[in-house]
C-alpha cells in the first residue's frame, strides 16, 4: 500500500487532488480512499489531505496517516510549518510545488521532486489553484496511478474546465524534476 499525505492550504485544491486519484486509482482496478483533515479552517490556513492506493488488497485503514511513504506539498511555505517533513517515511518520496530544485531542498527521502506548479496554474488555469499541476508531479514522481486514467476524474469535476487542468497536468509531468536517490 502506499500512503500519501498532501499538505496545502485551503483554496489550492488539496482535498481535490486527493479525490482525483483515488477515482484514478480505482478506474485502475485499484483500491484506494481519500479523507481530508481540516476543520472550521478558511481560505490559506493549512490543509492536510490523505490518500492510500493498494494494488491489491482492500484498505480497511480509516485513521490518520502518520508516517506517509509519499508527502506532497502544494506550498513549500509549509515545509517549515510544524512536523510536516519530519513525518516522511524513511525511503519516502517528496513531491514539492516550488520554483527550487529537488537538490537545493533539505529534505531526507529516496526522491525528491519540484515542479513550479503556481506558476503552471497561473499561466495555463489564470488562478494559482496548483492540486491538477501536483497531480502530474506526483505520477511523475511515483507513478500512482497513470496520466491518462486521472483525465476521465478530471472531466467529471471540472466540466468545460477539464481541458485546462489536464493541460495543467501534462505540462507539470513534463517540467517535474525528480533526483532519485539510493536508499
Amino acid at each position: 500500500m502506499i500512503e500519501v499525505c498532501i499538505y496545502g492550504r485551503g483554496g489550492q485544491g488539496g482535498v481535490t487532488l486527493a479525490e482525483l486519484v483515488a477515482h484514478a486509482a480505482i478506474s485502475e482496478g485499484k483500491h484506494a480512499q481519500s479523507m481530508p483533515s481540516f476543520g472550521p479552517e478558511r481560505r490559506g490556513a493549512p490543509v492536510l489531505a490523505f490518500l492510500r492506493v493498494d494494488e491489491k488488497e482492500r484498505i480497511k485503514i480509516r485513521s490518520e496517516i502518520t508516517e506517509p511513504d509519499v508527502l506532497v506539498v502544494l506550498d513549500a511555505s509549509l515545509l517549515s510549518v510544524g512536523d510536516v517533513v519530519a513525518r516522511l517515511k524513511k525511503g519516502g518520496v517528496a513531491v514539492v510545488n516550488t520554483r527550487k530544485k529537488p537538490e537545493d531542498l533539505d529534505i531526507d527521502a529516496r526522491a525528491v521532486a519540484t515542479v513550479d506548479a503556481t506558476g503552471i496554474a497561473r499561466e495555463v488555469l489564470g488562478v494559482p489553484i496548483t492540486n491538477t499541476a501536483m497531480a502530474g508531479a506526483l505520477v511523475k514522481a511515483t507513478d500512482i496511478v497513470s496520466l491518462k486514467s486521472l483525465e476521465e476524474p478530471m472531466r467529471e469535476r471540472f466540466g468545460r474546465l477539464a481541458a485546462k487542468n489536464v493541460e495543467a497536468m501534462r505540462r507539470a509531468y513534463e517540467e517535474t524534476q525528480v533526483v532519485r536517490r539510493e536508499a
